[in-house]
């Protein structure tokens, strides 16, 4: 069992790292493998609506001078992705948006390469903003029928400098707590599935309001 971790921010050891690394380290207590991956330091393009991953059904994405393909392998072989992004004008990210625009289309439109897996959204804030953030990383996870374990508040830390959130003690009793319901919920799923088949995929229904 794996999980993935994605820090959108531009610092490698900021406090989305370190509200990551918290919910990573329950989920090695519980014996589940974890990967860190920094997406935040990438050069990324937004999505350019070529359609071409629609077309071409290779769970890739046609632009191919990044790291995104590769990143959406290894969301496909994970049981569990975490995505984390510092609060930018109270939203994510702008890397971070870019990467999950992509890797998240290419799995819509090549079967749902996300379904079931576990997903979970962090985000890490100085001040404010921090709600609209997560809520928006919870988009993309309840968009593509993935099953998100909760903790025992919003998942959100706070902090400027890197580590200051070191000192928000609720904040990193909400990243264990997570971190415990999430390698949980991978563990029940991997145990039962066997027994318990997960639903299979339907063919998505578009319904435009101009016609």
């Amino acid at each position: 069992m794996k999980v993935v971790g994605f820090n959108g921010s531009p610092n490698k050891k900021g406090n989305t790292a370190c509200s990551l690394n918290m919910v990573l380290d329950e989920l090695e207590n519980a014996g589940i493998e974890t990967e860190m991956i920094h997406v935040g330091k990438e050069k990324i393009q937004g999505c350019i609506a070529c359609h071409g991953c629609v077309k071409n059904q290779d769970e890739a994405c046609t632009m191919k001078d990044d790291p995104v393909n590769e990143w959406i392998q290894k969301m496909k072989a994970a049981d569990g992705i975490l995505l984390g992004s510092p609060v930018h004008f109270s939203g994510v990210a702008g890397t971070m948006k870019s990467f999950l625009d992509r890797a998240f289309f290419v799995s819509s439109v090549n079967g749902g390469l996300f379904r079931h897996k576990v997903g979970a959204a962090v985000a890490a804030v100085r001040r404010s903003g921090g709600i609209s953030a997560v809520e928006t990383l919870n988009h993309y996870i309840n968009y593509s029928e993935m099953i998100m374990p909760s903790s025992n508040y919003w998942n959100v830390v706070h902090g400027l400098k890197p580590g200051e959130m070191e000192q928000d003690g609720e904040g990193k009793q909400i990243m264990a707590v997570l971190g415990k319901n999430m390698a949980w919920i991978i563990k029940v799923i991997g145990y039962g599935k066997e027994q318990f088949p997960a639903p299979g995929p339907v063919a998505k229904t578009m319904t435009n309001f101009i016609r």
